[in-house]
Formats: C-alpha cells, sequence, structure tokens
C-alpha cells in the first residue's frame, strides 16, 4: 500500500500528476488546490497518498498534506460519494472551509462542488456533522475572517465551543453556533455573553 510519494514532478494534467520516483512513473489524482501548491514540473515534490485497490485498477490519490487526506477519507464514508466526488469537493472548498460549512449545516457551500446534488449535499452535512471531532488537525479551529485576526478572540471562541461541549452539545453543534455568532458580531462579546449567544443559536 502506498501512503507516500516523494519523487520529481513529470507533468501535470487537468485532475491529475505524474510523479516520477525513481524512473517510475506514479499517475496521481490530486484536487485543484493540491495541483496548484505543487513545485514547477522538473522539481522535487511530496505527496499524502491514499491508496484505492479494486479488481479492475489501482488508483493514486494525492494530497498536499495531511488534513486534506483525511477529509478525503471522511468524506468517502458518506453513501454516493465517490474518490471522484470528494476530489471535486475538496477542489472547492479548502479543508478549513469544508470543516466550517459542516459545522454550520451548510449544505449549499458543499452543493458547489461538480457532482454534489443538493440531497447529496445535505447527506454529507448531516453524516459528516456528528464525525468530524475525529479529525484532531481541525478540531477547534476558527478562521482568520471568524476571529478578525485576533489571537484573543480565537482563544475566546475555542472557550465558548468547550464550554458548550461540556453542556452536552456536540461539538459539530458548538462550533457551528459559535462560528455564526462571532461571524455576526466579532469581537464585541464576552465570553458569558457569548456563551449565552451560543446557546441561543442552537435553541433556534
Amino acid at each position: 500500500m502506498i501512503a507516500l510519494l516523494i519523487g520529481r514532478l513529470d507533468s501535470i494534467g487537468e485532475d491529475r500528476a505524474v510523479v516520477d520516483v525513481g524512473g517510475v512513473g506514479y499517475l496521481v489524482f490530486c484536487s485543484a488546490p493540491t495541483l496548484a501548491r505543487l513545485a514547477p514540473v522538473g522539481d522535487s515534490v511530496r505527496l499524502e497518498i491514499e491508496t484505492h485497490v479494486r479488481e479492475d485498477h489501482i488508483h493514486l490519490y494525492g494530497f498536499a498534506d495531511v488534513a486534506e487526506r483525511e477529509w478525503f477519507r471522511l468524506l468517502t464514508t458518506v453513501q454516493g460519494v465517490g474518490a471522484r466526488v470528494a476530489l471535486a469537493i475538496l477542489s472547492v472548498l479548502t479543508a478549513d472551509d469544508l470543516f466550517q460549512a459542516i459545522a454550520a449545516g451548510d449544505n449549499v457551500s458543499v452543493s458547489r462542488a461538480n457532482g454534489v446534488g443538493a440531497k447529496l449535499a445535505g447527506r454529507i452535512v448531516s453524516e459528516l456533522k456528528d464525525k468530524v471531532g475525529a479529525l484532531p488537525a481541525l478540531v477547534g479551529k476558527v478562521s482568520a475572517g471568524q476571529a478578525r485576526g485576533s489571537p484573543n478572540s480565537v482563544s475566546v471562541n475555542e472557550d465558548a465551543v468547550s464550554a458548550l461541549t461540556n453542556l452536552g452539545y456536540g461539538r459539530a453543534e458548538a462550533f457551528g453556533a459559535i462560528a455564526r455568532v462571532s461571524g455576526r458580531v466579532g469581537e464585541d462579546l464576552l465570553l458569558d455573553e457569548l456563551i449565552r449567544a451560543g446557546l441561543q443559536e442552537i435553541s433556534q
């Protein structure tokens, strides 16, 4: 099973790259962001790999970082989401964007990907909402836009999420509520005010 490729970038296609490792060219399917982050053709590249073995083929899927690979694995656990659809989703949403979309129940953002209709987007959000906490690299993230660039704001948001989870709410549900409140009011709320606003958001 191939888990990592380090070699020379031989070529790039619309949804794939060929990596030369010791004279052997490996065809790797990638998302648009991963392809955009690759070094120029001829330079050294490193890709995290997910290997899919089927009766009629062996496909390699490459990712610029572990977070994107973990999201790929999680997405493909949803019925109706194959490898190509998962890559399509990761081509329009970064790992952080996807985390926030699912936590906030934002079906519309997920449905922007090719091959993802409203029904499938709803299924993805529904099935993954309680699973996103299983991704250690993503838990507790608050985007710079939501936090308005303030380290103190990030800390307050994380504390508010933690308080809501201690009250029995799911991590994704708590994150979504605090993210929506923070997006509306920015840095204006103290911790206790943010927690109360989060509770009101959940109860709506």
